[in-house]
Order: C-alpha cells, then structure tokens, then sequence
C-alpha cells in the first residue's frame, strides 16, 4: 500500500460518517529495526512492521460532544468495519463534554519537509547488526579503563500517515529515523562509573560510531576516583543532551492540558518574565534537524514554530484543539498521538536558540561550579506542579575556568522557576535527543550542592 493509497483508506473512512456524526482516521503504517550487541555477540534483534488505523467518533448530545474512540492493526475491510462500530458504541456510553471536537482547518499552509531517506530501507539488516557491533567493540576497546559495555544499540523507524475528518482535515506525511547508543563502564578495582553516548540521524550513514564509543567513554574515565564534596552554593553547568532533558520537562509545564488544570508553576504567567533575557525556548516541528519534525500535528493542522519562552519572557503555550477550547484560544498545532491513541498535546521539536558562546568559553567563565553529566531520578525528583525538584547528580568541579576533580553522591536542589532566571550562560552547538528535543550547554548562576 503505497502512501498515495493510506491517504485514500482515511479519506474513505471518514466518509462513512453518518448524520449528526464527526468522524476523525488517523492510518499509519511502519517498519522499524532493534539490535543489542553485547559481549560481541547480538543479544537480540527485532524487525517489525505494523499497521495502525485510529478512528475516532463524537455525536452530539445534552449541549455538548461524546466522544469514542477504537483501534485496530490491520486494514482488512471487515476489521475496520467492526472498528468503526466499536467507535460508535464507545460514543454512545462516553459522557458529553462540551470542550471536546475535532480540529477545523484554521488555513495555515504546511512547511514542505524532506524527512524520509530511502537509504534507511535500502541498507541490509546485516549492515544495521554490524553498526551495532562495531559500537560495542570501540567502546570496549577505545580506552585502558573500560571495563564493560552494558548495552550498545542501533534502531530506526520508517513510517507513514495519513488523517482525514468530516471537518475537513486532510493531511499525510512519511519520515525515517535512526540512533546509536551506549552505555559503557570504566574504572578500577575500587569504582566503576558509567558513560552514555548517543547519536541520532536519518539514515544510518549519518551515524558516527567513533562519535559515539567516544563520548560513554569520555563521560565513564572522568568520573575515576570521583568523591563527594562538601555542602556549598555553586554555578551549574549542563552538557547539551542533559540540558535538553532538563527543558523538556519545563516543555511539559508549557502545554495546554498542565495549564487548563492548574499544574504548572507558568499557568497565570503568560506575558511576564519567567527566565533569564537569554533564554529563547521554541517548539519548532519544521525544524527538519529534529528528529520529531513533521509536517502535521497529531489532528492534521499545518506545524508551525511556536516560541514558548522569548529572550525570557512567556509569550505562550502549546495547544491542541481540546486545550485550545477549554483555555478560549486557539490551537498552536501541538497535537501529538499515534494511531493507536487520542490526540495528546506536547512539544515535538522542543530546543532553546543557541547563543554565540563555545562550550569551551563557558566553561572557562565559570570560577566556582560544576558541570553535571548525568542526574538520577530526574523526573521523578521533579514536582511538575511546583518545579521543585531535588536530583542526585554526578559529573566535575569546575575551578577558576577549568574542569577538576571528580564528584558523585551529590544532590542539586532548586527550583525550575528561579534555574530559569539564574541562567547566565548559552552555548553555541545544539545537541539533539532520539525524542526530538534539542539544546547547547546551559550555564546557572548558583544552585545548592548537599553532598558530605
């Protein structure tokens, strides 16, 4: 079935729209590759490829919508069939709600994007393994002090969509995707640490295995004889792909169902300032260097780039059409699902604007700090409500511009709110996540460091 031929399955589909009905098909179709190498062997290997079709169905009733939703992973004609009627009898038993509806086309014309690389399906399964074990064995050999590879991985994901509705929503879109990573372990008799290294691309000749075996193994050997520290106030410094871990979460506090149920510590600060003047934080789903870039959102609207935060200051939230309604505003085109599920809302390209500073530069501007590589328990130290949040972290002192010794069992505690506005630093170089989110280093003026 070619993509031409998954727009005409949603299309026909929501033709079988009877009166008084709305109906939404979301159809997605997918191959995708999983290899784990370990000890120089495959430890385990999936190819997969599915099929998704998502109908949702809502009827009018006692001055609002009931809503009812069913999925099936075939396109067989009779499964489908039985699909649409379970939607139906879903709607039936599901409470009105006088916010829920689909998305109306609001004319927004969609960004062309170039996200699909035929490479990615034209390269052997044995290639991909061999990527995977060729990560495993520079990592276990790209250093004296590693110990032991935990996991050395190579996936990808080629997939298809198409959406139609009785509102007039017509949209599809194909991408590929693929990562590296690793875990590693370094030490000695006494310790041993671990190192993360990453990679993502859209064909696998975009990967660099070097890349990545370098950067577990930098981030494994630098914690050697790491200790805790004393208890003290000090600046901190993220890494980039720590750092976009860290704004992901405050992503998450920017989206319209947080904000409509009062669980963000933003919710009533739209047009103040909540950040430094040199943080920008955009959502921008046309950024093709993102792995979550598209051309639609979740409910078929044209993606477009939505500046959450603006040289410090809250000049929106991310929506998706329920949101949207329930807060008096518009959709920002935010919807994220699968055809397996509702729209949701959240960030799918989420990065803060580089600055003009090196890594090397901020580093050196540091007198007292320390960069943090890794945080344990990072989203579950963090209270969402609030922005509380209290993490175990590992990584180096800086002194005097330059990185000393090795530090371990430290908690940094803080809020997400005053980090924000304690930011002095931005990097240069973005780094991005499998999930799609991207960011350069990130300098803070002064956190609390508990350690010994």
């Amino acid at each position: 079935m070619s993509g031409a031929d998954l727009d005409d399955l949603a299309a026909r589909l929501a033709e079988r729209a009877r009166p008084g009905e709305h109906l939404e098909v979301a159809v997605a179709r997918g191959v995708s590759t999983s290899v784990k190498a370990y000890d120089g062997e495959v430890e385990s290997f999936t190819s997969a490829e599915s099929f998704g079709v998502g109908i949702r169905v809502l009827i009018e009733r006692d001055g609002g919508l009931s809503q009812g939703f069913a999925h099936a992973g075939s396109f067989d004609p009779d499964v489908l069939e039985e699909t649409l009627q379970d939607a139906r009898d879903n709607a039936v038993f599901s409470e009105p709600d006088p916010f829920a509806g689909l998305a109306v086309p609001d004319g927004r014309i969609a960004v062309p994007q170039d996200l699909w690389r035929p490479e990615l399906l034209a390269t052997s399964t044995e290639a991909k393994i061999e990527l995977a074990l060729q990560l495993e064995r520079a990592t276990r050999s790209g250093h004296a002090a590693v110990k032991g590879v935990r996991s050395a991985s190579y996936g990808d994901a080629a997939s298809e969509v198409a959406l139609a509705s009785t509102a007039g929503v017509r949209a599809s879109g194909r991408s590929t995707s693929c990562w590296l990573s690793v875990s590693c372990m370094a030490g000695n008799e006494a310790e041993t640490h671990t190192g993360y290294g990453v990679a993502v691309g859209r064909e696998p000749g975009a990967l660099d295995v070097a890349e990545v075996a370098e950067e577990a193994i930098t981030q494994a050997v630098r914690l050697i004889g790491a200790r805790q520290v004393p208890s003290q106030r000090l600046a901190l410094v993220l890494e980039p792909k720590l750092a976009a871990t860290v704004l992901g979460i405050i992503g998450s506090m920017l989206c319209g169902d947080a904000v409509v149920k009062g669980r963000s510590p933003f919710a009533d600060r739209l047009g103040q300032a909540i950040a430094s003047p040199l943080l920008t934080l955009v959502d921008d789903p046309t950024d093709a260097r993102s792995l979550g870039a598209d051309a639609f959102d979740g409910e078929g609207l044209a993606c477009r780039r939505n500046v959450l935060i603006d040289e410090g200051t809250l000049s929106g939230f991310l929506h998706n059409s329920y949101t949207a309604r329930r807060a008096g505003t518009v959709s920002t085109a935010s919807a994220v699902r699968s055809s397996r599920s509702l729209p949701g809302v959240g960030p799918q390209a989420l990065a803060v604007a580089p600055g003009t500073t090196s890594y090397e530069q901020l580093l050196a501007g540091v007198d007292h700090g320390i960069l943090v590589q890794s945080m344990a328990g990072l989203h579950s130290g963090v209270n969402t409500t609030s922005g509380d949040f209290s993490v175990g972290a590992e990584g180096l002192m800086i002194r005097n511009g330059a990185l000393a010794e090795p530090v371990r069992e430290v908690t940094i505690a803080s809020t997400l709110p005053r980090l924000l506005l304690d930011l002095v630093g931005v990097g240069s170089e973005i780094s991005w996540l499998p999930g799609g989110s991207g960011s350069a280093a990130l300098v803070f003026g002064e956190v609390a460091l508990s350690g010994s």
